[in-house]
């Protein structure tokens, strides 16, 4: 099943992002999620089919999600998944001398 999405930024936290169907726009998402969330931004539209590979979520769990909760949130990396993709120069940069 292809589904056309909308996915939008948080502007109050970095890689948080809402993925909703194009057709609902923001009607499904819970109103108690919004302030959290901040004013959602748009930052682009994406057709999503169970055979498409998404960098960071489950294509599987973001359909379903769209399908029977009408959102998909997407939280931020923990830190440890960021200092996981340093490059090992940077790493080594703030080693102690």
């Amino acid at each position: 099943m292809k589904r056309i999405c909308s996915i939008y930024k948080s502007p109050r936290k970095s890689e948080m992002y809402l993925y909703v169907l194009k057709a609902d726009g923001l009607e499904r998402v819970p109103a108690g999620l919004l302030p959290a969330f901040g004013t959602p931004i748009h930052a682009f539209d994406l057709v999503l089919s169970p055979e498409r590979k998404l960098a960071r979520e489950d294509i599987e769990q973001v359909l379903n999600n769209l399908e029977t909760q009408g959102y998909h949130l997407q939280m931020p990396p923990l830190e440890d998944e960021y200092i996981e993709h340093l490059p090992e120069e940077l790493l080594r940069r703030n080693d102690p001398v």
